[in-house]
């Protein structure tokens, strides 16, 4: 079977449609010029209705974000509990995003992400349903913050796999950008539009809006026409039995562990993203006490990185290049060098650069190394890839985050962000010796790709 013929999700792989009876695949449309070659893969009907759904959605979880932590201080006014809800929040990503693989690869995504949408939008109904009537109480946020958690955990796999399958692999490159150009935009007008909503009403319509944001995409999903997917079909049994979860699960880390170019890429960025990408933590220590700007200042500080990582992001949609080992690893070896300059200086407006680009090459690397991961892994063990590449860049960013609130505490702001970014430069180093044999893996699976193409 061609990698790219279409079937639908109940269609055995001996029953597929030839690739030339489904034009819709590769639309006549030719790809944009000049600035609409950021959009190339929107011709894409499904990854369309997929990205516009999406569009609002982040929108709304933005704006809960901001609502949520302002609901904590209202009910107790302490800054434990509201790191203590962000963590229960965070914990089900650590704990269950690795069995979100399994169920992305053993069920079609589709319906997975449909799942896991419409229990979001209801935990977001519930909540404000809770604040509506009055009884709201603080236990109430533990659970709904895990619940969105775990949701979270299992959809997120299930989102990073399906692009592929939407837009094929011609067109991924700039539909991973565009996707992180979503989730970028939304961390800088999302929380905007919060406060202004809460300056204007309450809190509670925050939660509602959020509620209502899931409805656009969960159509879009339903919209999709499952037999213009490109072929990622659920790998055949002899004896048509689903493989244990457990087994499922060992087969996928398994993968990645016996396979150079999949275990650098999650190794190292993992680990740059560690030391490396938590410098949000320490952002009010330098506006105050190393520039010395004070609140407006860290606003602008806070408001570059995004801004860094939205113009990243559009930059490598209209690109399209196809990412290598070699410009993944100089990536991270700028981020760090950035990083190191950012600690040491004490001029605001240089430093406001060199956050932005600091936020530039963070989002560049991350989004090539998902690119990798998704093009290298075969379709049917790419969600349990995706998910080991979550588990090891989310979750490391609360462990970073820890890290460097105990460095700042034993010296100063500066010297823990200049130990996180020599550390950084250290791991990208070392990726850097031992590139040689990702990059023949890549360079094997490449011609193996063509050659089951042609």
């Amino acid at each position: 079977m061609k990698r790219h013929s279409p079937r639908s999700q109940g269609q055995s792989v001996s029953e597929s449609v030839p690739e030339r009876e489904t034009p819709a695949i590769i639309p006549p449309l030719q790809p944009g010029k000049g600035l609409l070659r950021a959009f190339t893969s929107l011709r894409q009907r499904n990854f369309r209705l997929f990205w516009l759904g999406q569009m609002i959605s982040l929108m709304g979880s933005g704006m809960q974000t901001i609502g949520q932590a302002w609901l904590v201080l209202e009910l107790t006014r302490s800054p434990l509990q509201l790191g203590l809800v962000g963590a229960l929040q965070a914990l089900p990503v650590l704990l269950f995003s690795i069995f979100g693989g399994v169920f992305a690869d053993r069920w079609p995504k589709r319906r997975v992400l449909l799942v896991t949408q419409t229990v979001s939008m209801i935990q977001a109904l519930l909540l404000w349903a809770l604040i509506v009537t009055g009884t709201i109480q603080l236990w109430h946020l533990y659970v709904l913050a895990m619940l969105l958690g775990l949701t979270n955990s299992l959809g997120r796999p299930a989102s990073q796999a399906f692009v592929v399958e939407m837009v094929g692999r011609e067109d991924l490159p700039n539909a991973i950008a565009l996707n992180s150009s979503l989730s970028s935009l939304a961390r800088i007008v999302g929380p905007g539009i919060g406060g202004i909503v809460i300056a204007a009403s309450s809190v509670t319509m925050l939660f509602l809006l959020n509620a209502l944001s899931f409805l656009p995409v969960i159509v879009g999903l339903a919209l999709i026409n499952s037999h213009e997917l490109h072929a990622q079909a659920l790998r055949p049994t002899n004896t048509g039995e689903r493989q244990r979860t457990w087994r499922s699960l060992r087969e996928g880390v398994d993968y990645v562990w016996k396979t150079p170019a999949v275990l650098l890429v999650i190794l190292v960025v993992g680990l740059v993203l560690l030391f490396g990408s938590n410098f949000n933590v320490v952002l009010p220590l330098f506006a105050t006490d190393v520039l010395h700007v004070g609140a407006a200042g860290f606003g602008f500080l806070s408001a570059a990185t995004g801004v860094g990582a939205l113009i990243s992001a559009l930059w490598l949609a209209w690109s399209n290049q196809k990412p290598t080992i070699r410009r993944l690893l100089i990536g991270m070896l700028v981020f760090g060098l950035l990083e190191v300059v950012f600690a040491v200086s004490r001029i605001y407006l240089l430093s406001l650069v060199l956050i932005a680009s600091v936020g530039f090459t963070e989002e560049a690397f991350a989004m090539q190394a998902m690119t990798t991961l998704q093009t290298v892994a075969p379709d049917h063990l790419r969600g349990r890839v995706m998910s080991v590449c979550i588990l090891f860049f989310d979750g490391s960013l609360p462990l970073g985050y820890l890290l460097m609130g105990w460095l700042s505490s034993l010296s100063s702001a500066s010297s823990a962000m200049l130990i996180g970014a020599l550390l950084s430069l250290m791991v990208a180093g070392a990726g850097w010796m031992w590139r040689k044999p990702a990059e023949k893996d890549v360079l094997q699976r490449e011609r193996a790709d063509l050659t089951v193409d042609s």
